[in-house]
């Protein structure tokens, strides 16, 4: 399964957020470490936060944090938030789509079951298991983007 590059800058966003907990982090400021679109960036934030994800405060001193403990985000409720309005193939869109295969299709129950196995999987992992790569940061002044190390059993 792909996901789009919505659910992966907000898997970003999320995992950001679980490196400083006690810190208002900007959309600014992750946008830059990440070389994503501050414009697209906050369409994510948005979504983030309408599910309960982060918090978010404006103005001065403003940015956001996590609205709830990382131990307490699956991996698996992410995706399935972020990837709600996208799916997997032409048949599971809640219009039915456009399939001409639909009456006799078997494919599709094997498709519903390889995506259900997919996020079950994403539900044993959680924010602060994938969280915690940090391994530097730029300076303030600093245009580079920030140094990650991958976590392999995340």
């Amino acid at each position: 399964m792909r996901l789009t590059a919505f659910t992966d800058y907000g898997l970003r966003v999320l995992m950001r957020l679980a490196d400083e907990p006690d810190r208002t982090i900007t959309t600014e400021e992750i946008a830059e470490e990440h070389g994503i679109s501050r414009n697209h960036l906050v369409k994510v934030v948005r979504d983030l936060a309408e599910a309960g994800f982060v918090q978010t405060r404006r103005g001065g001193g403003g940015g956001m944090q996590l609205a709830r403990p990382a131990d307490g985000i699956t991996i698996g409720e992410v995706v399935r938030w972020l990837e709600a309005r996208h799916a997997l193939v032409e048949c599971f869109r809640a219009d039915g789509g456009n399939c001409i295969l639909n009456p006799g299709c078997r494919l599709k129950s094997r498709l519903r079951r390889a995506k259900e196995a997919f996020l079950a999987d994403l539900d044993r992992s959680t924010l602060a298991e994938c969280a915690g790569t940090t391994t530097s940061k730029p300076s303030r002044s600093s245009k580079r983007t920030r140094r990650t190390k991958v976590k392999e059993d995340c």
